[in-house]
């Protein structure tokens, strides 16, 4: 059986944002994939970056702020 894990979700309001975040997880070497958006977040393109809550303080100080203000977060 699976162990379930604490994530850490960011939604984004467009595709071109989700795709630029993951691109940028990837650079730095970070867990984040696409995920479909989860229910309890209705806002956004329907992408979402799923982190490891420890990898959002790494992925939010190399990120710039317009890509930052972009998006909403939800631990899962």
């Amino acid at each position: 059986m699976r162990t379930k894990k604490l994530y850490s979700v960011l939604s984004f309001r467009t595709t071109t944002a989700a795709m630029e975040a993951e691109e940028l997880s990837h650079e730095l070497c970070l867990s984040g994939r696409i995920i479909p958006l989860p229910p309890q977040i209705s806002a956004g393109c329907g992408l979402a970056l799923r982190l490891l809550p420890e990898e959002r303080e790494i992925f939010m100080s190399h990120c710039d702020k317009k890509l930052w203000e972009s998006c909403a977060e939800l631990l899962l």
